[in-house]
């Protein structure tokens, strides 16, 4: 099961997450990564480093056009104006000519979608988007996404690990043919600590962090995005695209999720949850 493309972005199903990663330790692991064979690489405004992840890109050496590269608007920013002005701020720090994916990192409470939508596919439109998207949208806010959208919703980026039951979810987003992308695929650390993922592990002479993401990647238009700032640990996770888990595993560890799995869920930003 090497690295496929998923969806029409071709999205690489396997990306370096860099969330609440240092500014500091972002361009050289960043650089490490794309040096090890990784071609995706996902960042946000609200996580300060997309100075560092554009060095880190270019430092590598590795041509722009290899790399797929998101990055995430928070809803501060939805009014039609002051999107288009976040869009090229990201381009401008990323210091690139395009983003390959723009996603609106949280559904807002108080712009409608119908105005933001049309400036994101007018960016699309003007080559400095090449695909948009959503991130921690429900099934309802992405069927509205749907609708006024003219480009394809390339993916809604959601919080997805054994510990979580994101089914109705899933199931509406691959009825539709829309990818999702797993943001903290490895729930934080707490995948490493339990005796379901260690056994398979073993089995398989893996982490259980390889274990967790294979099995994310085994899912319909799976994408998954573990951070890490160690690069050790960048081969072990870029290893988890060549694990294949049987049915027995992959239902063992669908047993894991629990009703209080959710671990992102910030007062301000979070809808009513499916």
């Amino acid at each position: 099961m090497p690295i496929r493309t998923i969806g029409p972005a071709k999205i690489p199903n396997l990306g370096l997450g860099t969330f609440r990663m240092p500014a500091g330790d972002t361009r050289d692991i960043v650089a490490a990564a794309l040096a090890e064979g990784y071609r995706h690489i996902d960042t946000a405004q609200a996580y300060e480093n997309e100075a560092e992840v554009g060095e880190g890109l270019r430092a590598s050496g590795t041509p722009r056009e290899q790399v797929f590269v998101t990055t995430k608007i928070l809803p501060r920013d939805f009014a039609a104006a002051d999107f288009r002005a976040a869009a090229e701020k990201s381009l401008k720090t990323l210091n690139t000519d395009y983003i390959d994916l723009l996603l609106l990192h949280w559904p807002s409470r108080d712009v409608p979608l119908s105005e933001t939508l049309p400036v994101l596919d007018a960016l699309i439109a003007e080559g400095k988007v090449r695909f948009g998207g959503v991130s921690n949208f429900t099934i309802k806010q992405v069927a509205e996404t749907e609708s006024i959208l003219s480009a394809p919703v390339a993916a809604n980026q959601v919080e997805l690990h054994p510990f979580i039951d994101q089914s109705k979810l899933l199931a509406h987003l691959e009825s539709r043919g829309i990818p999702f992308e797993a943001y903290s695929p490895l729930a934080q650390g707490k995948v490493m600590k339990d005796p379901v993922l260690q056994e398979i592990a073993d089995t398989h002479g893996a982490s259980p962090a390889a274990i967790a993401v294979a099995w994310l990647l085994q899912k319909p238009n799976g994408v998954a995005i573990p951070k890490t700032a160690t690069k050790s640990r960048l081969a072990g996770n870029l290893a988890a695209a060549e694990l294949t888990l049987t049915t027995d595993e992959v239902a063992r560890i669908d047993t894991l999720a629990g009703p209080d799995g959710r671990i992102v869920s910030p007062d301000s930003l979070a809808p009513d949850w499916d």
